[in-house]
């Protein structure tokens, strides 16, 4: 039997799971390992936000991340790797996990698609499906390699699957736009913290790879050397159970020895990660940062039903009263001189679902006359989701920032018959107006891909067709802090927003993600959204507010600690104050001047560089 160990599996050898060497059992066998794969793909969905509430298998509270539970997952497709008879059995092996992981972890576009959109369920099940498969084809083709390619050293294949791995997860997350949503460094943003200032969320996940290898190969020898000599047939000789018996012993012996000490030195590594010395080794990391001063924020949380939020007599007249009044509120309490007064109000992504010359001067004449007459010394500024542009000449998902100086000229140009020229189709700051246009469009819902005209004709999706901004938009200075917005799933994106950090004097201070989870529903979505803010506030060594409209509002620290929240699905203001921070963290450092090339250069280096030795491993062997 050909197994991914080369020469380590004889012909006459069996599946230490089902104990009958190959032949009229092999069917069921291969059922238990597709089990297997389908087992592992969903508990690798689950880790990364904890579905269940009432129930929960490794006592993780609901809507909580599990990194052990994905190194766990993720050693259950090695084990069915491992069992693998031929390239295309893994091939087909690695794209089910995949395939179920994916579909798992994103199934909540059903409701967008469905709910929202008005797609039939069947149709969006189906979308869901479809997308899943597509984005499996890279794992799948990583565990193939792998079969083929795997060399007899553990070590070896240990590095081999980890690199391929990471690979599969770089192409997916930016292959076609990329859609890295649910990526495995993600589920170690509590296990493997120390990292991810240091290698970010690809090498965390390249880690947890490595130890899921580690994890499988100590498994799956015991379990060789258990059929080997507990399931050996009955019908043998005593000699012959004893000559089995010590062919078991010596194999747990010479390969034991060398999967023992990487699980040893795996174990070690995670262990690490849960003393105080991971503490210090993140601090090593927040050493080239410091604290920027701090910044009282008021962030908004409308809870707009997403059925009403474009209509005119529910969700946009809810929106159109609540989030003005939530800004007057906040000039009222800096005019009395409260000290919890704000200094940045931030209302979520088309928190005004309308074109700004859609709406008449008596909307913006009282909102814009109350920011601009305020003194500088205790002025609010006003950040806003809202779409900027026009039908004519397109338009962008936008953040329009507001002060009292900008205010007072929009305020002036209205007067006179003009448009704000932040309303124009130009981004970053000029006379103290700012204007952020998303740059990474969702697929589907802000561009239409080609020859897919027809899927979005079939739904019904308000303002669908963006326009995309550019790359690195200057950061808008709000009360000596250097803000800097992200929108939607703009923070799934890390290299993205690192190359704000190219220059450390004008690198952000603060990160700002303006959201709409309001299209997935009261699903997970939230919970694997807060904890992907979370994995870029490591990274960049920056806090992360989130302005949403149904959820997770938040505050997140530099460390990715969570330190204020509202409840999902309600609505309120969020009241706090954070802590900017300056300087670069390493992955800010090297992501901000070269992506993530040096992980694809790393790990595809470590794969031709192990095919290689094993190609000359096999030369050398074969040498008279």
């Amino acid at each position: 039997m050909r197994s991914l160990f080369g020469s380590l599996h004889t012909p006459s050898s069996f599946s230490p799971l089902s104990g009958r060497p190959p032949g009229r059992s092999a069917g069921h066998r291969s059922g238990v390992w597709w089990l297997l794969c389908i087992a592992g793909g969903w508990l690798q969905a689950a880790s990364l936000a904890w579905p269940i509430a009432s129930w929960s298998l490794t006592g993780t509270p609901p809507g909580q991340p599990d990194g052990w539970l994905q190194i766990a997952s993720l050693a259950l497709l090695v084990l069915a790797l491992q069992n693998s008879d031929r390239a295309g059995q893994a091939l087909w092996r690695g794209w089910l996990f995949a395939t179920v992981w994916l579909a798992g972890t994103f199934w909540w576009l059903f409701v967008s698609m469905h709910i929202y959109g008005g797609l039939a369920a069947w149709m969006a099940v189906l979308a869901v499906l479809a997308l899943a498969s597509v984005l499996a084809l890279p794992y799948a083709v990583a565990a193939a390699i792998l079969c083929v390619w795997a060399p007899a050293s553990r070590v070896g294949q240990t590095v081999l699957f980890a690199a391929l791995w990471t690979l599969a997860e770089l192409i997916r997350g930016s292959w076609f736009t990329g859609f890295p949503w649910g990526a495995g460094g993600y589920t170690q943003v509590d296990l493997l913290a120390a990292w991810a200032p240091w290698v970010g969320v690809y090498g965390m996940g390249l880690l947890s790879a490595v130890l899921a290898y580690v994890l499988a190969s100590f498994v799956n020898g015991i379990l060789r050397a258990v059929s080997r000599w507990v399931l050996a047939p009955l019908s043998r000789s005593n000699k012959t159970k004893a000559r089995t018996g010590g062919h078991a012993l010596r194999s747990i012996t010479a390969s034991g020895l060398a999967i023992g000490f990487m699980a040893l030195a795996s174990l070690g590594a995670l262990l690490f990660s849960m003393t105080p010395g991971a503490e210090r080794w993140r601090s090593l990391a927040q050493q080239s940062t410091s604290d920027a001063g701090t910044l009282r924020v008021w962030l908004l949380q409308g809870n707009i039903a997403q059925d009403e939020k474009f209509e005119p007599g529910t969700g946009m007249a809810q929106a159109l009263d609540w989030y003005p009044a939530q800004l007057a509120d906040a000039v009222r309490s800096a005019a009395m001189g409260a000290g919890a007064a704000p200094q940045l109000v931030v209302a979520p992504e088309t928190a005004l679902p309308l074109l700004p010359q859609q709406l008449n001067a008596d909307f913006w004449r009282p909102l814009l006359q109350g920011l601009a007459q305020q003194p500088e010394a205790s002025a609010v500024s006003a950040l806003m989701g809202l779409p900027l542009g026009s039908f004519s000449q397109g338009y962008t998902n936008s953040a329009w920032g507001l002060t009292p100086q900008s205010a007072a000229l929009a305020l002036q140009g209205l007067q006179g018959g003009q448009l704000p020229a932040a309303w124009e189709r130009t981004g970053g700051a000029s006379e103290g107006a700012f204007r952020y246009d998303k740059h990474h469009l969702v697929p589907f819902g802000e561009f239409i891909p080609p020859m897919f005209r027809w899927f979005i004709d079939m739904m019904n999706i308000p303002l669908g067709d963006f326009s995309r901004g550019g790359l690195g938009q200057p950061a808008w200075t709000v009360a000596g802090q250097r803000i800097s917005p992200n929108i939607c799933y703009e923070d799934l994106f890390g290299e993205e927003l690192a190359v704000s950090f190219r220059d450390p004097q004008r690198a952000p201070t603060v990160l700002v993600n303006l959201s709409n989870i309001g299209w997935f529903g009261d699903t997970v979505a939230i919970d694997q959204h807060l904890h992907i803010s979370r994995l870029r506030a490591m990274e960049l060594g920056r806090p992360m507010l989130r302005a949403t409209n149904t959820g997770a509002t938040a505050v997140i620290d530099h460390l990715g600690q969570v330190t204020h929240q509202l409840p999902r699905l309600t609505r309120g203001r969020l009241e706090a104050s954070v802590q900017g921070r300056s300087g670069l963290t390493p992955f800010a450092r090297w992501a901000s001047r070269w992506a993530l090339w040096p992980l694809w250069g790393g790990c595809l280096a470590a794969v031709i560089l192990v095919i290689a030795g094993r190609h000359l491993a096999r030369r050398h062997s074969s040498a008279p």
